[in-house]
């Protein structure tokens, strides 16, 4: 039965990933004869759609295939049954009630038959193992009513019957392991905090504008229910293939965006739809991005909700992700928060509007070169008119000294001039 949920669980992933959008690989063709296909097609090939890493729904793209070691689903089975689908663990759930009955029910029979109870149904003076038990279908019966703690009182052991009585130990005590386990199985399916991260929204697209002088790259996220998410804090991650110096080539790198890690703003009081903020500085892996070359990039920037469940306390955790063309430059989030009569109303059918704003088609890192040469005239020209004021002194200083120097030498004459 454990080797049965092992397999199910993996044909489930499969099953995902099989609904989940997958990019059709062509096949290998040799050098000529794809030199030989049409121009259109190799256009088509050469332009790659970007194959999202996290799905919109926050589901993980990633299929894992080739995992031989399948006895790890079974040394955390408790897990492996949460993580299967509803109909397959109901279906689960019902096979091992079932299967215990049967067994326990059997081994019933078994000893009834071979103690001969049998053969003295009906006979007052023998004392069986179980009374009234006539019967394959009675000793089920039986079985699920000592396994259930049912006890109608038609069929009860008797005092004669030491191997009924270690059965009987045995059955209650297996039976009390498998209501703890699938019950708390099914507690764990019913509570699980998935189904809370539905009413966790994040914005279709992402934008980049001007916010405080500053180029931001930034995106919404908000809450549908009146029961907050207690300690939300958000993250943010850029998923881009790299090639290291050395020449290694690292596909789906995953590098930190900072939403205000070091600021505290990435720690969220969700009430209201809130606009997450990321500075593009130097930090910033959009540092070179301009317009015109952001839809060239091949990237996709996964954000992360993370907080508990006011209701259960349990840890959730809700996904998105934007890829290069659900990212919109030079645009803003329309507001959705107004001030009614003694309450803030939110109005969710513009969550996800936005409107374009007025925005320099540059990149950061060229908006501050131009910044930085837009200051260096304005030294320079300082700069230039002190040091022409201390020339000035200078050549003033010299010819007052000249000036005095012919003034000396002229009185010299004329005292020499005297004395003649």
């Amino acid at each position: 039965l454990f080797f049965m949920a092992a397999n199910v669980l993996e044909e489930d992933s499969m099953e995902q990933d099989i609904e989940s959008p997958v990019a059709i690989h062509q096949p290998k063709l040799p050098k000529q004869a794809r030199e030989d296909l049409p121009k259109n097609l190799n256009k088509e090939c050469a332009k790659r759609k970007i194959q999202r890493y996290v799905r919109k729904d926050g589901k993980c793209n990633v299929h894992h295939g080739n995992v031989r070691e399948t006895y790890r689903y079974l040394t955390d089975i408790f897990t492996t049954l949460v993580d299967l689908k509803w109909r397959f663990n109901l279906l689960i759930f019902v096979m091992v009630y079932t299967v215990t009955w049967l067994f326990f029910g059997m081994i019933w029979w078994l000893i009834a038959y071979m103690r001969g109870d049998m053969d003295h149904i009906g006979d007052s003076t023998w004392t069986p193992c179980v009374s009234n038990l006539n019967g394959f279908v009675s000793a089920f019966l039986f079985s699920i009513e000592t396994e259930t703690t049912i006890g109608y009182g038609y069929r009860v052991i008797t005092d004669k019957c030491p191997e009924g009585i270690v059965l009987l130990l045995v059955q209650s005590v297996l039976g009390s392991i498998v209501n703890a386990f699938m019950v708390g199985c099914m507690f764990v399916k019913i509570s699980q905090p998935k189904k809370r991260a539905e009413t966790l929204v994040f914005s279709t697209n992402a934008v980049i504008s001007m916010r405080d002088g500053k180029l931001c790259l930034m995106f919404r996220v908000g809450d549908l229910r009146n029961s907050h998410i207690v300690e939300a804090s958000i993250r943010a991650k850029l998923i881009k293939s790299k090639q290291t110096k050395e020449g290694e080539f690292i596909p789906l790198n995953q590098t930190d965006i900072n939403v205000g890690y070091y600021t505290g703003d990435d720690r969220l009081f969700l009430v209201s739809p809130l606009i997450i903020s990321h500075e593009i500085n130097q930090q910033s892996p959009f540092w070179e991005i301009s317009k015109a070359q952001l839809p060239k990039e091949e990237l996709e920037i996964v954000v992360i909700l993370e907080g508990m469940v006011e209701a259960t306390g349990m840890t959730c955790q809700a996904r998105s992700s934007y890829i290069t063309s659900e990212i919109l430059w030079g645009y803003r989030f329309t507001p959705v928060l107004t001030l009614e009569d003694g309450f803030y109303e939110v109005d969710y059918n513009s969550f996800h509007e936005t409107y374009e704003t007025n925005t320099p088609v540059y990149s950061a890192k060229e908006l501050a070169e131009m910044a930085s040469r837009a200051e260096l005239p304005l030294t320079w020209s300082v700069s230039s008119k002190l040091d022409q004021h201390a020339e000035l002194e200078t050549e003033e200083e010299e010819k007052n000294q000249e000036d005095q120097s012919e003034r000396n030498g002229d009185v010299a004459n004329l005292e020499n001039e005297s004395k003649v």
